[in-house]
């Protein structure tokens, strides 16, 4: 399979929406359970006097482990039909744990927010929408589940639906796709529901086989960071100097003007390694080797990219972040920036505002952000970074802030 045949995509939802039973359907109903592991879960639902096998306890061990204090805990599933694989971040739905939805939804191109038909739209329900808001994940899902629990009526998930459009609209989320479900019968999940003929769209699996991927990475402007540096000094390849990394965005190809930031040199793709294979092009996010017709001064962390798209070098930064460490981000702090492979020092400048979730207002100058708040920052660079704008590329548009006394990520950051 190609690259585009794999969808990374992560489920959110508030605590008892059915999230886990929503995954367990989903693995177990498109048959990516092994038969150990669903005798397992039988035999687990028996004992606790569960008539039918509580799917939910598919991802347990999950539970079992936040419980244990992991901070990150984002869990990722692995399965695949005849059409798509599929690489799933299982996010926990506690309010103290938004962090977690931020790590796990970085990379997806889907996000899956679970409703309870019974409650509606809730305040973590807002909050899983604004994230998936600023971290720009291009498709958006809507499952309104435990549908049996409101005798499936189309104008419960109707109401439900056009609250969380409007919603979504004012954070800027243009595709939202609802779908009515019963995680615990299975309607909709994976096979169609018998109870509700009012609804003519697709399952869960079907939209998820069938949303487009991987467009953005590879229509975004060329953007490849240098890992490492490779000199073979071998007597076949004597003076060979080569480029190593994961092609972040864009495509690259022979001959094409390039430039290496921060330091600004032009040069020319001579060659490009894919694989231990030469080829003529390449594009994200494949892995190579890329070689220079000039002996420019390159090194890891620094970024190669078309001389006709160059992002722009600034030593200031101002983005927006969410906060992920218990200690707080305060006013004047001296932190690390790691942005693609390369590491600066920098310190906080300015908190100009924290982001109300409930009515997305802004609160003026908090002076500081705790664990899960979102606000914009200001941060002053050692060096010039080269740096997106977030909403031009996922990849070269975000960063990490880490405190420099003991390597702890303090926040995830989206460039503006």
């Amino acid at each position: 399979m190609t690259t585009t045949d794999t969808l990374r995509f992560a489920t959110a939802g508030s605590v008892d929406d059915g999230k886990s039973t929503l995954v367990g359907r989903l693995l177990h109903d498109s048959k990516s359970v092994l038969a150990d592991q669903l005798e397992a879960v039988e035999d687990a639902s028996r004992a606790r006097g569960r008539q039918n096998t509580d799917l939910a306890l598919l991802t347990d061990g999950l539970r079992a482990e936040r419980e244990q204090g992991i901070t990150i805990d984002v869990a990722y599933r692995y399965f695949a039909t005849p059409r798509r694989r599929f690489i799933l971040a299982d996010t926990p739905g506690h309010e103290q744990y938004t962090r977690n939805m931020v790590t796990g939804a970085s990379t997806a191109e889907l996000t899956v927010i679970l409703v309870d038909a019974r409650n509606g739209v809730v305040e973590q329900t807002r909050r899983h929408a604004a994230i998936a808001a600023l971290l720009r994940v291009p498709h958006v899902v809507l499952a309104v589940n435990k549908m049996d629990l409101v005798d499936y009526s189309e104008s419960v998930f109707a109401a439900i639906t056009d609250e969380f459009v409007a919603y979504a609209e004012k954070l800027g989320i243009t595709e939202v796709t609802a779908i009515p479900v019963s995680a615990f019968v299975g309607d909709n999940v994976v096979e169609p529901s018998a109870h509700m003929d009012w609804y003519g769209g697709p399952t869960v699996l079907d939209h998820l086989e069938n949303v487009p991927t991987g467009a953005a990475a590879t229509s975004a402007p060329g953007r490849f960071p240098v890992q490492y540096v490779t000199r073979p000094q071998t007597a076949e390849l004597p003076d060979y100097r080569g480029y190593a990394g994961q092609i972040a965005s864009g495509t690259l190809h022979v001959g094409q003007p390039v430039a290496v930031l921060p330091s600004g040199r032009t040069t020319t793709i001579t060659s490009i390694d894919v694989l231990g294979r030469a080829a003529e092009n390449a594009f994200a996010p494949q892995s190579v080797t890329v070689s220079l017709a000039d002996d420019v001064d390159v090194c890891r962390g620094d970024l190669i990219a078309p001389t006709a798209d160059l992002p722009p070098l600034a030593r200031e930064v101002t983005a927006t972040v969410c906060h992920v460490a218990d200690q707080p981000l305060a006013l004047g702090q001296r932190v690390l920036l790691k942005h693609a492979t390369r590491t600066v020092k920098g310190i906080v400048k300015g908190i100009p505002s924290r982001l109300t979730l409930g009515d997305l207002s802004q609160h003026p100058s908090p002076e500081r952000l705790v664990a899960n708040d979102i606000g914009r920052v200001t941060i002053r660079t050692a060096e010039p970074l080269a740096l997106d704008a977030y909403a031009a590329s996922r990849r070269t548009g975000s960063f990490l802030l880490i405190d420099p006394a003991d390597g702890t990520t303090l926040s995830a950051g989206m460039a503006e």
